[in-house]
C-alpha cells in the first residue's frame, strides 16, 4: 500500500508540472504574439513561418524540451482584412509528452490610428505517458511490481503500453496594434478540456489561462536605435507570472536585451536579421531561485522567415520586430 501511494504521489507531482506546459513558452514572446493570442494571427502584411526549440533546466535529467512551429498569413477579401494560421507544439517532460495542434482565424478592422483584431483558434490537445518505460524492477524485489495499478496504463494494470488522452480545445483573443505600440488580451483553453487516460479513466484537467501583453516601439533621436519594452502577464487566477522585457534594436537588424520573470528567472535575448526576411534568435534563461543550484539554465533558439504578401512592391523589411 505504501509503495502504491508513493508511486501515485510521484505521478501526480509530474502531472502537475506537465499541466503548466500545455502552452508553448516562447522566450521572445513579443515576436510571436500569435503563440498565445489567436487575434494576432496574420498580423501585419507578412506571411510568416516560425520554428523554435527550447531546452528547459539543462543539467536536470529528463527536463522539458519543447519544439514549436507556426505558419500564418494575412489576406484580404474585398476591403476586409483577415488572418489565418496553424501552430503545433511538441513538449516532452520525462515520461510525459504533450502535443497540440490549432487552426486560427482573425478578423481585423480599423479603429483610430491602429487596427483591432478579434481571433479564435481551435484544435486538439494530446497528453501521453510512457508507462511502458517505467522501471518497475521486473519483480526482482518486493518494492517493484510491473503490474502496479497505480501506474496509468491502457490495460488497467499491466503497464505494457503507454497511455494517452486527447481533448478538443479553443482559445480566443483581441489584439490592437499601431505603428508605435501594441496590446492584446487572450484566454486559452476556454473549454477547459478533461483528458482521460486508460481503462481506469484517470482524468487530467486543463485550466483556462489568461494572457495580457503589450509593448511599445520607442524610436530614439539616433535613428539607428530603437527601444522595444514589452510585458506579458499570465494567470490561471490561482497563480500569476509577469514577464518584463527590454529589447534594443540597432539598424533594424540586430537585437539584444534583458528580461525578468517574477516566477524566478533572468533572460538574455539576442536576435538578428541574416538576410532580408530571414531572422534567427537565441534566449538564455537563468533561474533566480533554488533551481540555480541544480540547473544550468534554459536555452531557446528560433528561426523565422517572412515575406510580404499584401504589398508586393515594398521590400520585405518591417518597421517593428513583431512583424517577423
Amino acid at each position: 500500500m505504501v509503495r502504491r501511494c508513493f508511486v501515485l504521489v510521484v505521478l501526480l507531482m509530474a502531472v502537475a508540472l506537465v499541466r503548466a506546459q500545455f502552452d508553448a513558452q516562447i522566450g521572445q514572446y513579443m515576436l510571436m504574439p500569435a503563440s498565445y493570442n489567436p487575434a494576432a494571427v496574420g498580423d501585419g502584411d507578412l506571411m510568416r513561418v516560425y520554428a523554435s526549440h527550447r531546452m528547459d533546466f539543462t543539467g536536470i535529467q529528463d527536463a522539458p524540451m519543447t519544439t514549436y512551429f507556426s505558419f500564418s498569413s494575412p489576406f484580404v477579401i474585398g476591403k476586409s482584412h483577415h488572418g489565418v494560421g496553424v501552430r503545433f507544439m511538441n513538449d516532452r517532460f520525462g515520461l510525459f509528452t504533450n502535443q497540440s495542434l490549432y487552426l486560427g482565424y482573425a478578423y481585423k478592422f480599423r479603429i483610430g490610428k491602429g487596427r483591432l483584431a478579434i481571433g479564435v483558434d481551435a484544435g486538439f490537445l494530446n497528453l501521453s505517458f510512457a508507462s511502458d518505460s517505467v522501471d518497475t524492477g521486473a519483480g526482482n524485489d518486493e518494492y517493484h511490481d510491473e503490474h502496479d495499478p497505480a501506474i496509468p496504463n491502457a490495460a488497467g494494470g499491466a503497464s505494457e503500453k503507454g497511455v494517452s488522452g486527447m481533448g478538443f480545445d479553443m482559445n480566443i483573443g483581441v489584439y490592437y496594434t499601431t505603428s508605435k505600440w501594441w496590446a492584446g488580451v487572450s484566454y486559452a483553453h476556454v473549454m477547459q478540456p478533461t483528458l482521460e487516460w486508460g481503462s481506469e479513466n484517470t482524468e487530467i484537467s486543463v485550466n483556462g489561462t489568461m494572457y495580457i501583453a503589450g509593448g511599445y516601439n520607442w524610436q530614439l533621436k539616433n535613428k539607428d536605435w530603437m527601444l522595444l519594452p514589452s510585458m506579458m502577464v499570465q494567470t490561471d487566477f490561482r497563480s500569476w507570472d509577469v514577464n518584463l522585457t527590454m529589447l534594443a534594436q540597432l539598424k533594424k537588424r540586430y537585437r539584444f536585451g534583458l528580461g525578468y520573470r517574477l516566477a524566478g528567472s533572468v533572460n538574455v535575448l539576442l536576435g538578428m536579421d541574416i538576410v532580408n526576411g530571414l531572422q534567427i534568435g537565441y534566449t538564455y534563461e537563468l533561474p533566480a531561485n533554488a533551481l540555480l543550484k541544480e540547473s544550468y539554465g534554459s536555452h531557446e533558439v528560433y528561426l523565422a522567415y517572412g515575406f510580404n504578401v499584401l504589398k508586393p512592391k515594398n521590400t520585405n523589411k518591417c518597421k517593428s520586430v513583431r512583424y517577423l
